[in-house]
């Protein structure tokens, strides 16, 4: 985590550059409005479009009574904080009860029986659907079941030991909130005109499952290229980094020369910048202490970093990892990610991903536009300094507002998204799904070709047939995504 040593007499000014901090004695403040007085002073001190907003001026108060006046309009804090955002803003976050710790975030995990699926309408029978395993999830009570990637089934044995087939109003009870202990699958092979009964039935039963980080990971020996390929099936959190370095050991032990990242799983989730620079240090390795990115945030706070912390504002290739683990690197000059999956344009942290690799190596995306999320957060609690040390133990609100955005060494930005090199459909077809990790597999075949031509006038057959996709496991476990997050210490503005 990025930490800056904070020198008290360099803060004397800056901090008395707002008028509360240098004539307002806290204890006396209305135990009522404190909330909203911490609010308003952390979302004037560091929120992104502060300038932007007439209520968070510098000077919109002339006075304390003033401002606690203002205070006093609002009733509850998240009134005064909705009141304070961009109304754009989706990303800024009020925290009503904070949790003070250092406990990493739990690993992903679930109860399920470890079949991912879709749905989709059947063409050949109004109202009827078909459901599709679109993969297994690997030592899930599934895998050892007679069902395997690209499998149909039409129908399920209900707890009376009634026969139910699919149809667009129950296939959520009967696949996805069924009271039964096991979901009893009846199958069938389809080919687009006609729904064959094949008499075989799966019993699945859901139990405790923790997500494994990668999939599948595999290398492809193409001659010159040997590629390392890496299905990714979580966040790009802490909890699996130490996971993806040992992975990046092995391709460096097989001596891979390029590497395919493939995201259709991937959940997407809230990240820290230092973690995406460990990420791409991964990738590269020949660049170490290099700019990987820089910060801009509003003008006051980065006035005061540009003139006593320059350094802070910038997050630089990295060599070990958070524990102090050596990074293992590919020393790579080429990348290709693979976007794809229903409404998946790639988190936040992909886009940092891409954009900081950007001026260093060739980066290839395989997918759709990416949405142009570019907004770095921060934590902020109700203390002297933003921090944990000496909170208000009044109240548990916390406050993560946007604060910043992030470009590359060049100055290059994505608020408008990142451009696939090859266009990739939203959806798998689920008619042809192939096996993973195998040429079979539509996609993977795709990035294959593309990485041995160059060539990027490839046609992608999306959906020939017109199929109605109504449901896909994957999508609802996707998190919405917050932006990035940075660990910082601040001058205590405003406070």
């Amino acid at each position: 985590m990025k930490e800056i040593v904070l020198k008290t007499l360099i803060l004397i000014l800056f901090v008395c550059f707002s008028f509360q901090s240098c004539n307002k004695n806290q204890d006396e403040l209305n135990p009522e409005i404190e909330v909203q007085d911490f609010i308003w002073k952390a979302m004037n001190a560091y929120y992104l479009h502060q300038d932007e907003i007439s209520d968070l001026s510098d000077t919109k108060f002339n006075s304390n009574q003033q401002l606690e006046s203002f205070l006093y309009n609002f009733e509850t804090p998240e009134e005064i904080f909705n009141s304070l955002k961009k109304t754009s803003d989706s990303k800024s976050t009020l925290i009503e009860d904070y949790i003070i710790n250092d406990t990493p975030i739990p690993l992903r995990s679930s109860f399920t029986s470890g079949l991912e699926f879709g749905i989709f309408k059947n063409p050949t029978s109004l109202d009827s659907v078909i459901g599709y395993s679109s993969h297994i999830l690997p030592l899930s009570y599934a895998e050892n079941e007679n069902i395997s990637r690209g499998d149909f089934f039409y129908a399920v044995i209900n707890q009376d030991n009634d026969t139910v087939r699919l149809a667009e109003n129950n296939y959520r009870e009967l696949l996805i909130d069924y009271p039964q202990d096991t979901l009893k699958l009846l199958m069938a092979d389809f080919n687009i005109d006609t729904l064959i009964i094949n008499n075989q039935r799966v019993d699945l039963v859901k139990k405790n499952y923790q997500y494994p980080p990668i999939l599948l990971k595999k290398v492809f020996d193409l001659g010159v290229k040997k590629a390392g390929y890496l299905l990714y099936n979580n966040d790009f959190s802490t909890n699996y980094i130490g996971d993806l370095n040992a992975a990046m050991q092995e391709f460096k032990n097989e001596s891979v020369n390029e590497l395919i990242i493939d995201l259709r799983y991937s959940i997407g989730s809230d990240s820290y910048a230092k973690t995406i620079s460990e990420i791409a240090s991964m990738i590269t390795g020949q660049f170490p202490n290099e700019i990987f990115i820089k910060e801009t945030w509003n003008e006051k706070a980065q006035s005061w970093f540009e003139l006593n912390q320059p350094d802070s504002v910038l997050t630089r290739y990295p060599t070990t990892i958070y524990n102090n683990e050596t990074i293992n690197s590919l020393n790579l000059s080429d990348i290709y990610i693979i976007l794809n999956g229903e409404g998946f344009t790639g988190s936040s942290s992909i886009e940092l991903l891409i954009n900081g690799l950007r001026p260093y190596i060739n980066v290839h995306v395989l997918g759709n536009t990416t949405s142009g999320s570019n907004l770095g957060s921060i934590n902020l609690y109700d203390s002297p300094d933003y921090d944990f040390n000496d909170v208000n133990t009044n109240h548990m609100y916390s406050v993560a507002p946007s604060v910043l955005t992030f470009s590359n060494k060049e100055n290059d930005t994505y608020r408008s998204g990142i451009s696939p090199t090859i266009t990739l459909c939203s959806i798998e077809n689920p008619l042809n799904l192939g096996v993973l990790g195998e040429i079979s597999d539509p996609l993977l075949d795709i990035t294959l070709s593309y990485m041995l031509t160059g060539d990027a006038a490839i046609t992608v057959l999306c959906n020939p047939f017109d199929l109605d996709v109504v449901y896909n496991s994957i999508s609802t476990q996707k998190n919405i995504d917050k932006g990035i997050f940075i660990k910082q210490d601040l001058p205590n503005l405003g406070r």
